[in-house]
């Protein structure tokens, strides 16, 4: 089982670089890169998440993403509700790499660029995300400023 918090996330700092973005030379795998800091590192690093396009859509099955989402985006306009419709996707794949990165946090990151594969940690990101599936949607819905609290990225 996988903990609610595990403590030592707070000894990193980490912000979204970029993506997903398609992983050149690998089709159907996405990647997006992270800025990770220690507390203790003078410097930080990059770290590249990669993740199936395959897993993802299972994943937001699993989570029932697309019936969660529209219920919210009901109640805009069609413009309103078709960029944010189009957002959700990319969104949903920064939270689950973020939820990977935070299984590699925390068995301990050494001080290096880094790049997590697609094939790994996919047993324990399905488990991540089912226990954290209510983390996941809120940081969709504050990204697309549909929440007034912000989602703290270690929470997911």
């Amino acid at each position: 089982m996988i903990p609610e918090r595990v403590p030592e996330l707070s000894l990193y700092r980490v912000t979204l670089f970029f993506g997903p973005e398609p992983v050149e030379k690998e089709p159907g795998v996405l990647t997006c890169v992270f800025n990770v800091k220690k507390r203790s590192w003078k410097a930080g690093i990059q770290v590249s998440v990669e993740i199936a396009q395959a897993h993802l859509v299972r994943l937001s099955q699993e989570v029932r993403l697309a019936d969660r989402i529209a219920g919210v985006l009901t109640s805009f306009g069609t413009e309103a509700r078709e960029a944010n419709h189009a957002r959700v996707n990319d969104l949903f794949a920064q939270a689950v790499t973020w939820c990977k990165l935070n299984l590699w946090l925390a068995a301990g990151l050494a001080q290096e660029n880094q790049r997590i594969p697609a094939t790994q940690l996919v047993q324990e990101l399905n488990q991540a995300v089912a226990v954290r599936a209510e983390h996941v949607i809120t940081y969709i819905l504050t990204e697309l400023d549909l929440v007034n609290e912000p989602q703290s990225p270690a929470s997911l």
